[in-house]
């Protein structure tokens, strides 16, 4: 099912096509709707333009779970014994 924005509805937002489909990706990336390369090809953009507007939105690109930090400080724990 497409999903119709007017012309009148951009304009009213001070968007074009554009800028509506980034915001939209954007958006859905940020609740966990999209990965980033599903949001990147929603918003016709590269992987790094895609960032670049997500940092322009102050949202996170990565979101470690607790697990993946606890694994990253365990490594670092490793590192720094072997270290001393």
């Amino acid at each position: 099912m497409p999903l119709v924005i007017t012309d009148e509805q951009l304009e009213s937002m001070k968007m074009d096509e554009r800028d509506a489909r980034i915001e939209i990706a954007c958006r859905l990336f940020d609740a966990e709707r999209l990965s980033l390369p599903a949001a990147s090809k929603l918003a016709g953009l590269s992987r790094v333009a895609m960032e670049g507007e997500l940092r322009r939105r102050s949202i996170a690109i990565y979101r470690p779970t607790i697990e993946e930090v606890r694994q990253d400080m365990e490594v670092l724990r490793n590192l720094r014994e072997e270290q001393q």
